[in-house]
Formats: structure tokens, C-alpha cells, sequence
């Protein structure tokens, strides 16, 4: 047979895959927008909802409040913060070459709710703007930038991937401890307030909120996208980038500083959430079956979207009225998933 008909067929079955795949993902994205807003201690059925949309029906007081102060908020904050996790993690995996790499294991959640600690804890007040959501931002931003400079600097001296992962590990028990160690003399109401703000969860989310990580999430995902190019280039080795023109060390730079922006954004309004950022990435690849990044990427923000939409609600209705954090939730998802990959790893080896 005629090997380029072979390699026709071959790209239009890939272009079909990919078409598949991203319709299934805009699937369940539209699902769990839908499943969240009908849920809940207040049922909204799809007529209703049809009515809302088609304005036939005059929302109540009550119906509004739970409409757009508490369930569209939630879900808003779900889509803008489960995608900008995923390709945090698609980052940080590309920089390290290893799809167990991301912000929760390499230790930049924990070292940005160290800083976050510090900032409720104590006394401290950054007050830039008159803004608190903005000062926590700042705050987190901080410690992610820090922890992930501390992991570089090990990189540096370990070629060995897995050591560097136990060095992400031990860096986060080292903030864990200093997180404790502020607790034992910070007052009650602040070790509670960072209590709350620990366990992770969309539901304190506010439209002001919502608009200032809007502001930072999407230019970060579109210049990510625009980076598109090099991001392959940079895949397919660091002597195959330098040909196209690209300075590895500047990019490098680029890729843990446009990471660690979309982390600590998220890590600042809902708290520290774990595996969506090692889980998302792999999964999208293998439903893509695919390593171009201008086609991951979307894809991996919407996958990502998808499942803290599903994790969210799971969280809120599987132990009702009790509501589970959202990383309880993320945590039994993407650890078997994890588990998984170290497998697979090691059989392929």
C-alpha cells in the first residue's frame, strides 16, 4: 500500500480522535454545569431552568440569591480554577519531562499555603489596592514562586527525576511544620479562618473574586497558547528548540513563572487542591493521543474544567448536608491515577 495514503489515513483518523475526544469533553463540561446548578438543598428543575433562560419564568428572592450568589459563582470559580490546576501542571510536566510532575507534589501548594498562613495568621497586612483577596494572592503568589525556586535549585545538582519529587515532598512537610508552628500561637479565630481556607473548596468564591482571577487566569492561558509553537519545540528537546531560535533558559524562566501564577491564583481563592494538576494533563493525552500543545492545551483546561465540575459536585452531594472538601473529592479520583502512572512507568522501563 502507498505510504503516504497510509499516512493520510492516519492523520484524518487522529483529526477524527481528536474531534471525538473534545466533543466528549464538551460534554460532560456542559453536564456538570448543568448538574450543578439543578443540585443542591433547593432543587431547580430543567424546566425551570429552561424558563429562567427563555425569561418566562420570575426567579423568587430566594431562587435568586441561591442562583447567582451561590451556585453560578461556584461553578464559574470550578471552570476558571480546575483548568488553570490542569495546565499548571501540563507546565511544570513539560519542564520536567515526567507526567507525575505538578504543583501539589513538587511542593508550590504547600509553599503558598505557608505564606498564605503567615498573612492570616499574623498580623501582617499587605493592604495593595485595600484588596484582602488580592493581598492572599500576593501572599500565595510568593510562596509558590519561593517553593518552586527551592525545587530548581535541587534540580540543578539531581539528575534523578523521582529525587527531585521527594525533594517537592520534603520541602512541603518542611511548610507543613512551619504552618503548625504558627499555629501553636496564633488565636483561635485566625486558626480557623486558615482551617477553612485549608480544606479547599469553590463555595466561599465571590464575583469579586471571580473577576480579579478572570483577569489573571485568562491572559495567562492565552499567552500560554501563544506559546504554543515553542512549547513543541521545547517537547521534542532542548537541541531541536535552540534551532528554532528559542532561548532554553528564558523559556524555562517563563514556563515555572506562567505555572506558578495559575497555582497560586488558584491556591489564593479556594485553597490547596490536589492531582488535578498530575491527573488532568495524562488523561487529555490519552484521550488526545496527541503532543502538540495547541491542541492539549485547550484541551486540558477543558478536561480540567470537566472534572472539578464532577469533583465539586461530588463534594457537595454525596454526604449531604455534610459537604466534603473539594480535594477529598480530587484526591480519590486522581490518586489511583497517580498510582497508575508510577506503574506504568516502571513496566515500560
Amino acid at each position: 500500500m502507498d505510504l503516504n495514503l497510509i499516512k493520510s489515513n492516519n492523520t484524518i483518523n487522529n483529526k477524527v480522535r481528536i474531534y471525538i475526544a473534545f466533543t466528549v469533553v464538551i460534554i460532560l463540561l456542559i453536564l456538570g454545569v448543568i448538574i450543578n446548578i439543578i443540585s443542591g438543598s433547593i432543587d431547580i428543575t430543567l424546566n425551570d431552568l429552561r424558563s429562567i433562560i427563555l425569561k418566562d419564568k420570575q426567579l423568587s428572592t430566594l431562587e435568586y440569591n441561591i442562583l447567582f450568589k451561590i451556585r453560578i459563582p461556584r461553578i464559574i470559580s470550578a471552570i476558571l480554577f480546575g483548568g488553570a490546576l490542569a495546565i499548571s501542571g501540563f507546565l511544570l510536566q513539560t519542564f520536567f519531562r515526567n507526567p507525575i510532575a505538578g504543583p501539589y507534589v513538587l511542593g508550590i501548594s504547600s509553599g503558598a499555603r505557608f505564606f498564605v498562613g503567615i498573612f492570616i495568621l499574623t498580623n501582617i497586612n499587605i493592604n495593595i489596592f485595600g484588596i484582602d483577596s488580592f493581598n492572599i494572592f500576593i501572599a500565595s503568589f510568593t510562596g509558590s514562586i519561593l517553593a518552586m525556586l527551592f525545587v530548581l535549585f535541587f534540580a540543578k545538582n539531581i539528575e534523578d527525576i523521582s529525587a527531585l519529587i521527594v525533594v517537592g515532598i520534603m520541602l512541603g512537610y518542611i511548610a507543613s511544620a512551619g504552618t503548625n508552628l504558627m499555629i501553636t500561637f496564633a488565636e483561635r479565630e485566625k486558626i480557623a479562618n486558615l482551617t477553612l481556607w485549608s480544606m479547599g473548596s469553590f463555595s466561599g468564591v465571590t464575583w469579586d473574586m471571580i473577576k480579579l482571577s478572570a483577569w489573571i487566569i485568562l491572559p495567562t492561558i492565552i499567552l500560554i497558547f501563544v506559546l504554543s509553537k515553542p512549547l513543541e519545540g521545547y517537547l521534542l528537546g532542548e537541541s531541536y528548540a535552540k534551532s528554532m531560535g528559542i532561548n532554553i533558559k528564558i523559556f524555562r524562566i517563563t514556563l515555572i513563572f506562567l505555572s506558578s501564577i495559575l497555582s497560586a491564583c488558584v491556591t489564593a481563592f479556594a485553597g490547596p487542591i490536589s492531582f488535578v494538576g498530575i491527573a488532568v494533563p495524562h488523561l487529555t493525552r490519552l484521550i488526545m493521543k496527541t503532543s502538540k500543545p495547541k491542541v492539549l492545551i485547550p484541551g486540558i483546561f477543558s478536561l480540567g474544567s470537566a472534572f472539578c465540575l464532577l469533583s465539586d459536585y461530588l463534594a457537595r452531594t454525596l454526604f449531604s448536608p455534610v459537604e466534603l472538601n473539594i480535594s477529598t473529592v480530587t484526591s480519590f479520583i486522581g490518586a489511583p491515577i497517580v498510582i497508575w502512572l508510577m506503574v506504568n512507568r516502571r513496566n515500560r522501563k
